[in-house]
């Protein structure tokens, strides 16, 4: 099972110099979601399918939160069987279930943004969406949020954000205590 090396979390640390701190809601999940889709280099083979869509969107939350100390979007994500999701961007994607999600319009997306999203991308874009799945179930930002309730059951509680935010500043040597 791969991990996120060593290199890759020193270069998301450092990533810290380009998370932008943008005002309430500046950056919202769907654009976000949209920079993703078109993000995937169909020509090479990349696809993107909600799994994997969702669980970029997650570790964007989850860096920028460790590095920043700041949300990069405002609406919570949630603890689903098949790990952290974004509700609204479940809903407009929901329709293509495991299918690839076409390209679409783009987003609008501040241009810091879609350099960190590119960091994002590059450090995770790479493993399957089932893989994803494999590493955010590890974490204990999920593991916490879904406590006893068993895989297979629903789960609509919101991942806390100073969860995340303390789970992965402590994997790049920062404390936000």
């Amino acid at each position: 099972m791969q991990t996120l090396t060593q290199s890759a979390q020193v270069e998301l640390r450092s990533s810290g110099d380009m998370c932008p701190h943008m005002p309430k809601d500046r950056c919202v999940p769907a654009d976000i979601a949209k920079w993703f889709i078109n993000r995937a280099d169909r020509e090479a083979g990349d696809d993107m399918t909600h799994l994997k869509l969702q669980k970029l969107i997650y570790f964007a939350q989850a860096w920028h939160l460790a590095n920043t100390g700041d949300a990069l979007f405002q609406e919570d994500m949630q603890a689903w069987t098949h790990g952290p999701v974004v509700p609204s961007v479940w809903h407009a994607y929901k329709q293509f279930q495991w299918d690839s999600i076409p390209t679409g319009d783009d987003p609008d997306v501040d241009h810091r943004v879609a350099q960190y999203l590119e960091l994002i991308y590059k450090n995770y874009g790479k493993y399957s969406a089932k893989e994803l799945e494999r590493i955010t179930h590890r974490d204990d930002p999920w593991i916490e949020t879904r406590g006893d309730i068993p895989l297979e059951a629903a789960c609509s509680n919101p991942i806390g954000k100073r969860l995340m935010r303390d789970f992965y500043a402590a994997r790049i040597g920062k404390s936000w205590q």
